[in-house]
């Protein structure tokens, strides 16, 4: 039987990149969305779902009300605070709800979160799902984009926002380099200087460079000189066993 799941967020980029990960991590997975309390109320009173992903800050509801009232419609439906600010974890608790992810979501946070809220035999399933392809969403141009990690060269710094830079492809995305890194947590990726992520396995050579430092050069990007920060350098060797 599927896991059954509503994400509440009115910022569709994070529905998206939510719903992808969620479809990474359980097998067997129906996923619905709302935008609005009003629109959460109205899916929770047709049908029972799992798992209520939900972003406290819609806007049309106050929170505490919205929670009362999805609590008494589904006593069982395990309800789980998202939010994009720290500050507001702690009353996740104060709303009785079950967990809280934050913004941007790390996939193993959420894995943990699953691990503990969803069924036993769902649990089993996801536990040893093996993802074959693993996706980053990019959301860009109006469209959201889901671009293989495999395929992801080096992401850096750009105005206010990143340029993520892959095989093909360029995409530029309003996010912090910060959020990239968590999200590419324990994919390979590796914080040479504080403006560029790279991925470790699209390493062309490392080269002595400006004062006393080194640089990068990536396959598909050999134009470009990646610097190493000094105190990345021994890290960098021990990764790349260099």
């Amino acid at each position: 039987m599927a896991i059954k799941i509503v994400i509440a967020d009115d910022e569709r980029p994070a529905r998206s990149e939510l719903i992808h990960q969620l479809q990474e991590l359980i097998a067997n997975v129906e996923i619905q969305e709302a935008d609005s309390g009003a629109g959460v109320l109205n899916l929770v009173a047709d049908q029972s779902f799992d798992l209520l992903f939900l972003d406290i800050n819609l806007g049309d509801i106050q929170g505490t009300m919205l929670i009362k009232a999805l609590k008494s419609m589904r006593p069982d439906m395990r309800i789980i605070f998202v939010t994009a600010y720290s500050e507001y974890a702690a009353e996740a608790f104060e709303l009785e709800v079950e967990d809280y992810i934050m913004k941007p979501f790390s996939q193993k946070r959420l894995k943990r979160v699953l691990d503990k809220w969803l069924p036993k035999e769902e649990k089993e399933e996801t536990a040893s799902m093996e993802r074959v392809v693993k996706k980053l969403a990019i959301s860009c141009e109006g469209k959201t984009v889901f671009e293989n990690i495999k395929n992801i060269v080096y992401i850096e710094t750009c105005n206010r926002g990143c340029t993520i830079h892959t095989v093909g492809n360029e995409y530029y995305e309003g996010k912090m380099l910060g959020e990239y890194e968590k999200k590419l947590e324990g994919c390979k990726f590796f914080r040479c200087q504080k403006s560029y992520l790279i991925n470790l396995d699209r390493v062309k050579e490392i080269f002595p460079w400006k004062n006393n430092a080194f640089g990068i050069r990536m396959q598909g990007y050999e134009a470009d000189i990646l610097p190493v920060a000094r105190d990345k350098t021994k890290m960098l060797r021990q990764l790349l066993g260099w």
